[in-house]
């Protein structure tokens, strides 16, 4: 089901979601005049309309009466990059690193404030028209030059190691996107290091205390407790 806006220049937005009082409240919230929106109320209708709606972004159920939204993910992913949050009421961690590990970009637990999935929805769009990462990223005094390898705190140049650097590069590739302990060990360290999550920790808290004012109080690299990581960007 498709609103009534239909302009091409707005960009769409898919809500997979089985509960009509959730399908309300999100047209509701989502009606501003931004968005062209777009419907679908279990898996195998979200993955029809992902192929003809062709959404920008779709925000997820995973309790779908057909198909795990997990499923969902999984299949979108053998095909589209298209940004995917996940809106679910499953607070297990396990329940988020299953979804994010599917290639979902995000996980917001229900209920959530309308402002904090704004702010989500804006940051996975800009994410999407950006193809290739800025040359020079910034936010809050962090500067990181990606292509000459440099990294400042307000002004001032911080050495890394070079793992420390590559760590640090992939947060910032995927800034705003909760990676998980998985999907960052086998990118930085290999397949062989999945079961080793205490190297990450390791190697983000001395990360931490090159870039963080405070490295018990993290402005930059947030913890998403039991799943990952996100970099800070600004909403």
């Amino acid at each position: 089901m498709t609103n009534e806006k239909t302009s091409t220049n707005l960009p769409r937005i898919l809500v997979v979601d089985d509960e009509a009082a959730i399908q309300r409240f999100l047209r509701t919230a989502l009606d501003t005049g931004e968005f062209s929106l777009h419907q679908a109320e279990n898996g195998h209708a979200a993955l029809a309309a992902a192929v003809a709606a062709r959404p920008d972004i779709i925000l997820l159920d995973l309790g779908l009466p057909d198909m795990d939204g997990v499923e969902v993910i999984r299949r979108i992913r053998e095909w589209s990059q298209v940004p995917i949050i996940v809106l679910s009421v499953r607070e297990r961690e396990d329940d988020k690193v299953k979804a994010l590990d599917a290639g979902a970009d995000d996980y917001l637990t229900k209920p959530f404030g309308v402002a904090e999935l704004l702010a989500r929805i804006r940051v996975a769009l800009r994410r999407s028209l950006q193809q290739v990462p800025e040359p020079v990223f910034r936010v809050d005094g962090l500067e990181v030059d990606l292509a000459r390898r440099r990294v400042l705190v307000r002004g001032g140049e911080v050495q890394l190691t070079p793992t420390e650097y590559e760590l640090l590069r992939l947060l910032v590739t995927h800034a705003g996107k909760v990676l998980t302990h998985g999907q960052i060990l086998r990118q930085i360290w290999g397949v062989g290091y999945i079961e080793q999550p205490h190297v990450l920790r390791v190697n983000i808290s001395n990360l931490r205390h090159k870039i963080e004012a405070d490295p018990s109080r993290p402005r930059y690299i947030l913890t998403e407790p039991g799943v990952g990581y996100r970099l800070k960007v600004d909403y």
